[in-house]
C-alpha cells in the first residue's frame, strides 16, 4: 500500500512539473523580446502596449479581455509592468480564463524606472494633490508611454491604452485609423465631443493647456503655444513607431519633464496625470485627431456625474480617468466595466462595493 502511494506521489509531481513547463512556454522567456514566430505575424495583428501594475492587474485583464471579445482581429499585447513584477505577472495571465477562453497573444517586459531622469527621485511632488495616495510604482508605469522604441515593438503601429479603460468596439477599427503625413501619433481631444462637456464643465475638467502648464513661467511663454488651445488625453493613442524614432519623440519628452524639474512648468491646478504635459508639448500641433467615440473619458472623475445610456452604447472605448476607479467604490457605470471584470487567480485583486465585509 505505501509503495503505492509513493508511486502515486512520483507521478503526481511528475504532472505538476509537465505543467509548469508547459505553462512557462506559453509565453517568452526573455522579457521585451518578441520571439520569430510573432515576428513573422508584426505584419497583420493589431498590437497593443498595456501597463499591468502589481496592484491593479485586475484592470488590465478587465481591459483585456473587452478588447479580444469584441473583435475577430488577431491582437498582440505588449504587457509592462516593473521588472521585479515580471514573473508574478506572467504567472497570473497565464492562469487567467478569459472570456472566449483562450490565453491572448503576449509579451510581458519589465520597465526600469531609473530610465524616468530625475523624476525617479521624488515623484510624489509630482502627483496632484486628489491622487497624492497613488503608490510610486503606478507613477512609473505612467511614463511606459514615453519609451515605446525601448519596448522592441516589432510593428510599425502599435495602439498604446491604460489599464482604467474598456474596449466596446472593435480594436482593427482604431487600430486603422490614417495618421496624416508627418504625425508620429493620433489623440483624442479634449474639445471634440459635445455629449460630454456639460459633464466636463460640472466636475471641473479643463480641456486646455491652460490646465496644465503654468503659463507665468517664461519657458512655457516661450513656446508659443496658446493657452486656449485644446489639450488631449494620452491615455489612448495610435503611434507610428517610425515617425517616433525618426522625430526623436523620447529624447524630446526626457527634455520636457527635466525642465519641470528644474522650473515646475506644470500648471498647479493640473487637470490630469503627470505624464501629460510633456506630451502636449510635444505633439502640440502635430498629431492626427481620432474619432472621440475612440475615447470617451473623464468617468473616473466624479462617483455622482453620469453619461445618458444611449451615449455609452454608442461609445467605442470608455476610459475612467480620474480618481474613481471603476473597481472601487464610489465609481460610476460600474455594470460596464464589471461585465468584462475577470476575478484574479492570485487574490490580490479585488472589487471594493459596499455590501463588502471589508
Amino acid at each position: 500500500m505505501s509503495d503505492r502511494v509513493s508511486v502515486n506521489r512520483i507521478l503526481l509531481v511528475l504532472l505538476v512539473l509537465m505543467v509548469c513547463l508547459l505553462l512557462r512556454s506559453t509565453l517568452p522567456k526573455n522579457a521585451g523580446q518578441v520571439p520569430q514566430e510573432h515576428a513573422a505575424e508584426a505584419h497583420d495583428v493589431v498590437p497593443v502596449v498595456i501597463c499591468a501594475s502589481e496592484e491593479r492587474m485586475g484592470a488590465s485583464m478587465a481591459t483585456i479581455n473587452s478588447i479580444i471579445s469584441n473583435t475577430d482581429a488577431s491582437v498582440f499585447f505588449y504587457v509592462v509592468t516593473l521588472r521585479d513584477a515580471v514573473r508574478l505577472t506572467r504567472c497570473i495571465f497565464e492562469l487567467q480564463k478569459y472570456e472566449p477562453h483562450f490565453v491572448p497573444n503576449m509579451e510581458i517586459s519589465g520597465f526600469l524606472p531609473v530610465l524616468l531622469p530625475k523624476i525617479h527621485l521624488d515623484p510624489i511632488s509630482y502627483i496632484p494633490s486628489c491622487l497624492k495616495e497613488i503608490k510610486n510604482f503606478v507613477l512609473q508605469l505612467n511614463f511606459v508611454r514615453f519609451y515605446l522604441p525601448l519596448l522592441d515593438i516589432l510593428h510599425s503601429r502599435v495602439i498604446y491604452l491604460d489599464d482604467d479603460i474598456i474596449v466596446q468596439g472593435d480594436i482593427r477599427d482604431l487600430f486603422n485609423i490614417k495618421l496624416k503625413p508627418g504625425h508620429a501619433a493620433a489623440f483624442a481631444t479634449d474639445c471634440d465631443l459635445p455629449s460630454t462637456h456639460e459633464t466636463v464643465r460640472s466636475i471641473g475638467m479643463q480641456t486646455t493647456y491652460m490646465g496644465f502648464l503654468d503659463y507665468r513661467k517664461q519657458e512655457v511663454k516661450d513656446l508659443g503655444i496658446n493657452p486656449s488651445d485644446c489639450s488631449f488625453n494620452p491615455g489612448v493613442f495610435v503611434a507610428d513607431m517610425n515617425e517616433w524614432k525618426k522625430q526623436k519623440v523620447t529624447k524630446e519628452l526626457e527634455k520636457w519633464m527635466e525642465e519641470n524639474f528644474r522650473q515646475n512648468i506644470y500648471s498647479s491646478a493640473m487637470a490630469g496625470g503627470v505624464a501629460t504635459p510633456p506630451m502636449l508639448i510635444v505633439f502640440h500641433d502635430k498629431y492626427t485627431i481620432l474619432d472621440p467615440l475612440w475615447h470617451v473619458r473623464h468617468l473616473g472623475w466624479s462617483p455622482d456625474v453620469h453619461y445618458p445610456e444611449n451615449f455609452l452604447q454608442e461609445a467605442h472605448l470608455l476610459h475612467w480617468n480620474g480618481p474613481f476607479k471603476p473597481w472601487n467604490y464610489p465609481a460610476v457605470h460600474l455594470d460596464r466595466w464589471e461585465k468584462w471584470f475577470i476575478p484574479d487567480p492570485s487574490g490580490r485583486f479585488s472589487l471594493e462595493r459596499p455590501d463588502d465585509d471589508s
